[in-house]
């Protein structure tokens, strides 16, 4: 097991010192865009709106929360790991060492966690600041958050190892990315929706991360079949991106 670890170690090594370096133009990049939905839909066109007897601003951060764990988890493992496979070859190289699979995998996708868990920090920071009445800090919060970066950064790992092109990858990003962005439960409670569009929702993750994190946000009753289902994904992904190496399909 501590071998396993030391693995994972040194495969995401270089992605933390490319991350100790930009620091600062990751964290502009990663808060710009929950800022602005922030601020548009919280402010702009949820301004004395409520959504279950809360003030929709209270809301919606969960959702952004959850959102920011998606695009900064997935975008930044996607667009790193397609430039180091495709053009660099480096993970190529580093197939090649004495490293098991699943150690590569997790160090590929452990950066996109840490991204995910900071932009997401402080956004839910700015919620705590403006309606602390309503939002609450909790394990099962931590919990939410932790394994929907897990989730987005694997499937990060996943799209980049069948990318063929970066094309490939903005062609991904617009069929599933963009429409989960906006329809998962971010904005508005998925229950509105007519059933058969609430069970195409309720099959992509970021609907569950969304209700997850709401709910032990706001100290809702908790929909532990959502935090299972994720936990699902998490595995699901994990396997998928162990069988891909394997079989040599990068």
């Amino acid at each position: 097991m501590f071998e396993f670890f030391r693995e994972t170690y040194y495969v995401m090594w270089g992605d933390l010192m490319f991350m100790k370096h930009t620091a600062l133009n990751i964290l502009i990049s990663s808060v710009m865009s929950p800022l602005l939905y922030l601020l548009a839909f919280g402010y702009g066109l949820g301004m004395g709106l409520e959504v279950d007897g809360l003030p929709y601003i209270a809301f919606i951060i969960p959702g952004i929360a959850a959102l920011t764990s998606l695009s900064a988890s997935f975008s930044y493992v996607s667009g790193r790991l397609n430039v180091q496979r495709l053009y660099y070859r480096s993970l190529d190289e580093m197939l090649m060492c004495p490293i098991s699979t699943s150690a590569v995998v997790l160090g590929k996708s452990f950066h996109g966690v840490i991204r995910g868990l900071i932009s997401s920090s402080i956004i839910f920071a700015i919620g705590l600041a403006m309606v602390p009445e309503h939002l609450h800090f909790t394990p099962l919060y931590v919990i939410c958050i932790v394994t929907s970066c897990f989730v987005f950064s694997l499937l990060g790992v996943t799209s980049s190892l069948l990318a063929k092109s970066h094309q490939s990858i903005a062609t991904f990003n617009n069929l599933v990315i963009l429409p989960m962005t906006f329809l998962c439960g971010t904005f508005f409670p998925v229950d509105v929706l007519p059933p058969v569009f609430q069970a195409m929702l309720y099959s992509l993750p970021l609907t569950h991360s969304s209700v997850a994190v709401r709910a032990s946000s706001l100290e809702w009753d908790f929909p532990w079949a959502s935090l299972f289902i994720l936990f699902c994904f998490c595995v699901a992904f994990f396997a998928i991106n162990v069988y891909l190496i394997k079989k040599k399909k990068v």
